[in-house]
């Protein structure tokens, strides 16, 4: 019955003696018979399951008995109110004076009305959580994928281009690799502990190796291991305190595109040395290397890796369409020839061959950016090439530079995601990244 009652009559009873639960009852039924007449009585409302049964609850304590009195009724408001002050009018239970009082008459749907509002609240909020707002749709899709793309190379989480990368990047644990994963670097892979294991040893063998670790003690005890039991070239140095996977894209980037040759941070003897002189000099985005000269001290400068040591960098695959790029680069045509056809239909429209004959055959001392369609996104001297291509808010297709073809040109243009690198000649690299096809038209 109190499953489907309307009202809950809640009342205390007080005996002067000892009583039990059947005298209770039997008090109830037998001192309100004939009290409200045929249409109230107890019995009879029982019969039609418009009263439940009677619930006592008795403990005697002192002599005396306590306990409280539930009954479930259908009945109307009013009915209900005129039965409950009937209860009150019981002035004996069993051979012992007693007294009961009504303190509450509960409307059953009223509670279950607060427990719909409640639960009510507690869908929608999970609801609306778990939605996806329409502007958010094509980030989501994107990010699940990238972190649908970690993999396993050796038992260790790893990006998709590990094993076959010419450039890794060593972080520390899985959700570093998922974080990186998320601003499009593909070649990271985790030591997942302060022991770097045998499997990250062997693979830095032949690769070029960047470092990019944790900003804390724990980091620094890693990259001595990494450099005791294998071969890193490079170090990006993460600011004192924070963790890769707290790092916003821009920061990312910026690490990255720093990076410290080791031999550095292996004369300073501590991470926080170059933190602080970076700090303090504040080149920390810098692209063409003048962070990393600025924090090498004077007693260090002398020590800078050369053109043979710099064996390539950790390539910061920033976007899906790079590795589109080197993907196809074996098989795809040159660019300039579907640009130098373009071009012929309508001559109003700038080929590549127009910009390599402007920049490098007039010798014109400058580097242009251009989009696939041969068209200039920006123009500078050719000694900031390296920072006008870092700073490049759209990703050039091509660099044509009145120039020599450097190490570090080539590395910043892969990390940035360029497929072709026109210059005046070779300059003094030693690895050419597979994503960058390089032309020399001098």
């Amino acid at each position: 019955m109190q499953d489907t009652a309307k009202y809950l009559i809640h009342a205390d009873i007080t005996a002067a003696g000892v009583v039990e639960r059947s005298d209770v009852v039997g008090a109830v039924f037998g001192q309100t018979e004939g009290l409200l007449g045929d249409e109230l009585d107890l019995r009879d409302l029982q019969d039609s399951k418009k009263v439940g049964r009677i619930d006592v609850e008795i403990r005697s304590e002192g002599g005396q008995s306590f306990g409280e009195i539930t009954v479930a009724s259908g009945l109307d408001r009013v009915e209900t109110a005129i039965l409950a002050a009937a209860l009150e009018t019981i002035e004996q239970v069993g051979p012992c004076r007693a007294e009961i009082e009504v303190s509450e008459i509960e409307d059953v749907r009223s509670a279950k009305r607060r427990e719909v509002v409640e639960r009510a609240t507690e869908l929608l909020n999970d609801f609306e959580e778990k939605s996806i707002q329409t502007a958010d749709i094509v980030e989501t899709v994107r990010q699940q994928v990238r972190v649908a793309d970690v993999t396993d190379y050796e038992g260790l989480p790893a990006g998709p281009r590990v094993a076959d990368s010419d450039a890794i990047v060593v972080v520390e644990g899985r959700s570093d690799v998922m974080q990186l994963l998320k601003y499009g670097i593909k070649n990271a892979v985790a030591v997942e502990g302060t022991d770097v294991p045998d499997a990250i040893a062997d693979l830095t063998a032949g690769r070029t190796v960047t470092s990019f670790l944790d900003g804390d003690r724990g980091g620094d005890l890693i990259l001595k291991e990494l450099a005791q039991v294998g071969d890193v070239d490079y170090v990006a140095v993460t600011p004192t305190g924070k963790s890769v996977e707290d790092l916003s894209r821009s920061e990312v980037m910026a690490a990255l595109r720093d990076k410290v040759p080791y031999e550095t941070v292996a004369s300073a003897q501590s991470l926080d040395t170059i933190r602080e002189e970076m700090s303090q000099t504040g080149e920390s985005t810098t692209a063409d290397g003048g962070a990393v000269a600025t924090a090498m001290s004077d007693d260090t400068a002398d020590t800078q890796p050369t053109p043979s040591t710099q064996a390539g960098s950790a390539q910061a695959e920033t976007a899906d369409e790079a590795t589109a790029a080197s993907d196809e680069s074996d098989t795809a045509p040159p660019a300039a020839d579907a640009t130098d056809e373009d071009a012929t239909d309508n001559p109003a429209i700038p080929s590549l061959s127009d910009h390599i004959e402007a920049v490098i055959q007039n010798h014109s001392g400058t580097a242009r950016l251009l989009d696939e369609d041969a068209t200039l996104l920006a123009e500078g001297e050719t000694d900031d090439v390296v920072s006008l291509l870092a700073s490049a808010e759209t990703v050039p297709r091509t660099v044509v530079v009145d120039g020599d073809c450097t190490q570090k040109l080539l590395d910043v243009a892969a990390q940035c995601g360029v497929d072709v690198v026109v210059a005046a000649g070779h300059g003094e690299y030693v690895k050419q990244p597979t994503a960058v096809q390089v032309r020399i038209e001098g």
